[in-house]
């Protein structure tokens, strides 16, 4: 009987009524679809080249095949938090789930850094110890895992809205240069023996995901420490914010985004008087919203004493 009430309190009080936020605490208009189905493909393939990496004793298909296990984790990741993301505010998540994807990305990028250390620590153990390598088997599954890889980057590709999107995108794109790395590798050892080709293309693609997965890392990690949208200049907006007339001074101001470009804005601005405080604030949305893309606007009003509204 209780349960009911509250979730419509809830419901009321995350609620946007006019002059407030446009837009909402969830994710809406992502389908999880994609991730599903790239999930599936990767996963199967996974435990292909998981076996045939070992069976023919490649690095560079052991590296494509633990890329591609790290891929599945990192969709499966992905796939939970657009679900989670997509839930509404709660009375005890009153911001919503949206901070789901960004850590679910963070999470992948970690795991495929250390991916990247183990490829980097196995390539230069081989470089001076070379061990046979089944060249014939490596050409054809990696053949085959970069035809799979081909699919899962499309598909991903159609929703790029998401920065958790955007990151599983990433490894899939890694993991396809890992594939063209083994494939040659195959090729150069099954028509020439030279067994060294194998470690170098190895460590070649992992220098190359490394750099891949820095700009995901950097993003997601800003989103997380709550800092100022990149677009958004702080110093100019709290210059602008002391322009409008009837403000006086500006001070305890926060600017961070509330989902994946959606930044929100809190502070206090010093007015000249109380009774003006209606239309500054109107003043002061209108500039954000034009000059900063700021929509989300929590302000609170002080007379020049120090006395709050």
């Amino acid at each position: 009987m209780s349960a009911q009430p509250t979730e419509r309190t809830s419901a009321h009080l995350h609620a946007h009524l006019d002059g407030d936020a446009r837009h909402g605490h969830t994710v809406e208009g992502r389908s999880p679809r994609a991730l599903a189905i790239a999930l599936g493909l990767t996963l199967l393939f996974a435990v292909v080249e998981v076996v045939t990496g070992f069976i023919s004793n490649s690095l560079a298909l052991i590296a494509d095949a633990g890329h591609m296990v790290t891929d599945a984790a990192a969709l499966g990741l992905a796939l939970l938090a657009q679900m989670i993301a997509r839930r509404p505010p709660s009375a005890r998540h009153s911001f919503g789930f949206v901070r789901a994807e960004a850590l679910a990305a963070f999470v992948n990028c970690l795991a495929l850094l250390a991916l990247v250390a183990w490829i980097g620590w196995q390539a230069i153990a081989r470089l001076l110890h070379p061990e046979p390598v089944q060249g014939g088997v490596v050409l054809v599954v990696a053949s085959i895992g970069a035809c799979i890889n081909l699919v899962v980057a499309w598909v991903l590709s159609r929703d790029n809205q998401s920065i958790n999107t955007r990151a599983a995108l990433v490894n899939v794109m890694g993991d396809l240069l890992g594939s063209l790395a083994a494939i040659a590798s195959g090729a150069v050892i099954y028509f020439t023996g030279w067994l060294r080709v194998d470690p170098l293309l190895s460590l070649f693609v992992a220098l190359l995901i490394l750099r891949s997965t820095s700009s995901i890392l950097r993003e997601s990690y800003h989103f997380l420490m709550e800092a100022v949208p990149g677009q958004i200049d702080y110093l100019e907006v709290g210059a602008n914010l002391k322009a409008v007339s009837g403000v006086l001074d500006v001070h305890d101001l926060h600017v961070w985004d509330m989902s994946p470009g959606h930044p929100a804005l809190i502070g206090h601005l010093e007015i000249a008087s109380l009774e003006q405080w209606p239309g500054i604030l109107e003043a002061v949305r209108v500039m954000l919203r034009e000059k900063h893309g700021i929509d989300h606007v929590t302000l609170q009003p002080e007379a020049a004493g120090g006395k709050s509204l």
